[in-house]
């Protein structure tokens, strides 16, 4: 315990230097505006920020990508309440109850308490994150290669088994996100791969290059038949952004109900903050006196799935820190952002890099609080944002997706790679295929391969390697039981859908 306040106070010192302050304002700023917009969402948030990062030292970087994220789930529910249009998909529960308590005169209310849930909930998975990081980490040291591997194989198997959509998709998703991963030359072998004779893929593909095709460009073409739209939002009927005591009293035992409740579904990879939502706002209306009441403009039913999405955001940095492994899609495109700036996340970043582990931790709960600080008295100048109109947003966001993508590499090609991965992407939307599997296996499908090979090759070929050792064997059993039970959830639905 001891140790831990320690560290916390290390990172502290690290995250208070002003110029983490004011990037961690600006990356809170920006994640509420780029949460609250429709269409967009925490990931493409921090793909469109990847090259600005460039000149930022790493823990500079993390400290903006995650107030970013986090920022994001703040203003993700600001267009559920106010116009009926989830920022992103963690943010539709907010619609159930939010819009209804805007359509009842109680806009301001419902800003209000959809802002302090989401400090309460990002507050208290802040704390979990703290004492949890460490005895993971510690865990994680004791990884060989097979244990290394199975750990991947469980990561990749529940993200496709756990998210929405068919098994199936999810699958193939992965699969191409495995076969992009093999492009260039062999670190093993030395041997040039599917490089079709272009020089310019011997490095393989930059994975940032994918993201910002995956995420923002896509998101522009996914977005233009919108492109007239303007939403109407009327700053006189919000009224006063502020919430009576009573109807806080209400909300309370709910959010710190469903804080604990998000952040396990964020420590494991695939959930999200979707299901998170989803899962709170099932187990509040369960648990109600008035269960009727909920869809109407009930005030628990925003408030828990606000504290559930918060405390989600940060159970998914457990997974990323501790162990390297993204535990949604937007700590997917971190995660790829921190090895293009010689970080990498895992168990050894305790150890080699403190300052960077901790300093990051500490900067979230200053985060939190200024986000409350931007979301409160800033709630209604924000929402007017939502009057920009689509046709000047939607060419801003695809400007500084392109730019960004030059000053990545200072490669023309690149272009060719992004606009490839936006038109993939826009197509995987249309076709309902997820696209988290991709990117997840993009990102880990070189060290899957290389820990299988170097598994292989300390046990001279035997494949029982993987099942010997007690902690590989556990995570294969893991993998296998989220295939079994994605397996039987789709029969469930092809029962009910014939």
């Amino acid at each position: 315990m001891e140790t831990v306040f320690q560290h916390l106070m290390q990172g502290f010192e690290v995250a208070v230097t002003p110029i983490n302050i004011v990037w961690v304002f600006i990356g809170g700023l920006l994640g509420t505006v780029i949460g609250m917009l429709p269409g967009l969402g925490p990931a493409t948030g921090v793909a469109i920020l990847i090259p600005i990062t460039y000149s930022m030292s790493p823990v500079t970087a993390l400290i903006t990508m995650c107030a970013v994220y986090y920022g994001a789930m703040f203003g993700g529910s600001r267009a559920s309440i106010m116009i009926n249009t989830p920022g992103d998909a963690s943010a539709i529960v907010s619609c159930f109850d939010g819009y209804p308590m805007t359509k009842n005169g109680r806009a301001g209310e419902a800003l209000a308490i959809s802002a302090i849930a989401s400090f309460i909930g990002g507050m208290l998975g802040m704390i979990f994150l703290i004492f949890l990081t460490e005895p993971v980490a510690a865990m994680a040291l004791k990884f060989g290669p097979a244990e290394k591997f199975s750990l991947m194989l469980f990561a990749l198997t529940a993200t496709v088994t756990l998210s929405e959509g068919s098994i199936i998709k999810g699958f193939f998703s992965m699969g191409l996100g495995f076969m992009l991963s093999t492009i260039g030359i062999d670190g093993q072998s030395g041997s040039i791969r599917f490089t079709f004779g272009l020089e310019s893929l011997q490095d393989g593909i930059d994975f940032l290059v994918a993201m910002i095709g995956l995420y923002a460009v896509a998101e522009v073409f996914k977005n233009y038949r919108t492109i007239n739209v303007q939403y109407d939002v009327d700053a006189k009927t919000i009224g006063k952004v502020w919430i009576k005591w009573t109807e806080l009293k209400k909300s309370l035992i709910p959010m710190l109900r469903s804080a604990p409740l998000g952040f396990v579904v964020g420590v494991l990879p695939g959930m999200g903050g979707t299901i998170a939502t989803f899962l709170s706002y099932a187990t509040e209306k369960s648990l109600s006196r008035n269960p009727e009441n909920f869809g109407k403009g009930e005030i628990v039913g925003l408030a828990a799935p606000e504290s559930a999405n918060n405390s989600c955001s940060c159970g998914a940095m457990v997974p990323l820190l501790t162990l390297g492994i993204p535990g949604s899609g937007t700590t997917a495109v971190m995660l790829g952002a921190l090895m293009m700036l010689g970080v990498r996340p895992g168990p050894i970043l305790f150890e080699q890099h403190p300052e960077i582990a901790w300093g990051v931790i500490a900067s979230m709960f200053l985060g939190n609080i200024i986000l409350l600080i931007i979301n409160m008295p800033l709630a209604v100048p924000l929402v007017q944002l939502l009057r920009v109109p689509q046709r000047i947003m939607l060419p801003l966001i695809l400007g500084m997706a392109f730019m960004g993508t030059y000053f990545l590499n200072y490669s023309s090609f690149d272009f060719i790679i992004v606009s490839v991965f936006a038109i993939g992407g826009y197509m995987m939307a249309k076709l309902e295929i997820p696209i988290p599997p991709l990117v997840l296996a993009l990102i880990l499908g070189g060290m899957t391969e290389q820990a299988y090979r170097n598994a292989l090759v300390i046990s001279d070929g035997s494949f029982a390697t993987f099942f010997q050792k007690p902690i590989s064997l556990a995570l294969l059993i893991c993998a296998g039981i989220s295939l079994i039970y994605a397996l039987k959830k789709n029969k469930k639905i092809t029962a009910y859908h014939p």
